[in-house]
């Protein structure tokens, strides 16, 4: 419960407070912790800004502990790694709410599935923001998943903060 907390405090002050997509040639280097049934890593992307309002990127995710009722399978490093390439559309500039505040729905390709997000940036700065990002499946790639392979295949949440390099 107080994690649903956090994360619906931390989505509202988002919309208050976050940060703008520039358009070509903006980059965007996103740190983030993630949270997912049984898992808890850390998230790292990279976006790049390919026109007005697209991007795409590379993100990488590893999960640093998990539940120990993932004990009684064998989770390996590939278990706990996803990379996966990413496509988003920028919507901050096109729904007009804040010039510091960018929402991008988006798609991803990894190594465990095909799937999609929903993320928002807060610019507090030109270069410095938070970021919130939900991460979904929509194909995985492997039917009847054991606990341990389903790290990554499953919905989770990163939060964290994002740079304007």
């Amino acid at each position: 419960m107080k994690r649903l907390l956090f994360i619906l405090t931390f989505l509202s002050i988002s919309f208050v407070n976050a940060q703008a997509y520039f358009g070509a040639g903006d980059n965007k280097l996103t740190i983030a912790a993630n949270m997912q049934d049984r898992g808890t890593g850390i998230n790292m992307s990279y976006d790049i800004g390919l026109g007005p309002n697209i991007s795409m990127g590379i993100s990488g995710t590893y999960v640093l502990g998990y539940s120990s009722s993932l004990d009684a399978y064998d989770v390996s490093f590939g278990d706990r790694i996803d990379i996966k390439g990413r496509f988003n559309a920028n919507l901050g500039e096109v729904m007009a709410i804040d010039p510091n505040f960018d929402i991008y729905p988006g798609l991803n390709l990894g190594l465990k599935n095909f799937g999609g997000h929903l993320g928002m940036r807060y610019f507090f700065s030109e270069g410095f923001g938070l970021a919130a990002e939900a991460v979904f499946p929509i194909a995985k790639y492997k039917d009847n998943l054991n606990p341990a392979e389903k790290l990554h295949n499953q919905f989770n949440i990163n939060l964290g903060a994002v740079f304007n390099l």
